[in-house]
């Protein structure tokens, strides 16, 4: 996606959407992913760096990651503060995730708490 000179791209191997501007990067959602009880991208800590802030880079990646996930035909259960209020004020960009997916994002947060 490319968008006022941000291009941003995901690197699922490292769980990261990264925003990019003349080739440094500027912004990044750092997520993992599950596979039940539906195949899901979990997002857990979005950042822009202070430069960039007010830009709307944050908000961009967060939108590319939920048109990420509906090209892929997968759900997102965000536990990042960032990316839950995105969604809030975004209802028809981000469909809620099911209670049972919400809980399993939360349990392999915790038991995996120095991975994210």
């Amino acid at each position: 996606m490319s968008s006022s000179g941000i291009e941003i791209r995901d690197d699922r191997a490292r769980g990261v959407l990264e925003a990019r501007a003349d080739g440094e990067v500027v912004g990044k959602i750092v997520y993992f992913t599950l596979d039940a009880p539906e195949p899901a991208l979990v997002p857990v800590h979005t950042e822009v760096q202070p430069a960039h802030e007010g830009e709307g880079i944050a908000g961009a990646m967060a939108r590319e990651l939920y048109a990420m996930a509906a090209r892929e035909a997968v759900a997102i259960a965000p536990l990042c503060p960032y990316v839950v209020k995105w969604a809030e004020r975004h209802p028809q960009e981000a469909p809620v995730p099911s209670p049972e997916l919400a809980a399993a994002a939360r349990d392999r947060q915790r038991s995996e708490p120095t991975t994210w």
